[in-house]
């Protein structure tokens, strides 16, 4: 993964759509290698229903496929316009791939009931987050969603707050705040 430190805290979906930002102006990939992609997920372990196994170029590729109609079907449904039926009908063919079922087990004391996809590693996580995505989409919120307001940010979050502006108050709202008051004081 590149120094910069990917985004997370969004709806999961919204995470992986974050992972490409822009540095310096141009286009960047946190999710360029299976090793990104590995580090990305240990990241976000607390949120998926297993947890990160050793990732392949085809497990990466399976991501990207995911994320770029994510991306897609975000950008229409938070304009409220019906996204492209092709981004939909992917998304619900990646979670077909790796069919979830409610798995049953036995803990000592109780029945417990965990949540488990089958398939391949790849197909599974790509499974989980078009699933988040679904989630997303499903949700009314998705038409708060909002693009940051820094210029040369491209990061988009769900505001829980009306008044949020900026993806993060530490990295876009902090240097927001430093470029005004450099602004204010450089006049003088």
């Amino acid at each position: 993964m590149s120094d910069l430190v990917p985004l997370t805290g969004e709806p999961l979906a919204l995470d992986l759509v974050n992972t490409r930002p822009h540095v310096a102006g141009a286009p960047a990939d946190l999710l360029a290698t299976p090793a990104d992609l590995r580090a990305w997920l240990v990241l976000q372990q607390d949120r998926l229903a297993e947890p990160a196994e050793g990732c392949t170029a085809a497990d990466l590729a399976a991501v990207h496929a995911v994320r770029e109609h994510i991306c897609v079907a975000i950008e229409h449904a938070r304009h409220g316009e019906q996204p492209p039926p092709a981004a939909l009908q992917a998304l619900n063919e990646a979670q077909l791939a790796a069919p979830a079922i409610r798995e049953l087990a036995w803990d000592g004391t109780a029945i417990t009931a965990a949540r488990r996809r089958t398939g391949p590693p790849g197909r599974r996580l790509a499974a989980w987050l078009s699933e988040s995505a679904a989630d997303l989409l499903a949700d009314p919120a998705v038409t708060r969603i909002r693009p940051c307001e820094a210029h040369d940010c491209v990061m988009l979050f769900l505001p829980a707050h009306p008044r949020r502006r900026w993806c993060s108050a530490a990295r876009c709202g902090n240097r927001a705040r430093v470029a005004r008051y450099y602004q204010r004081h450089s006049r003088r």
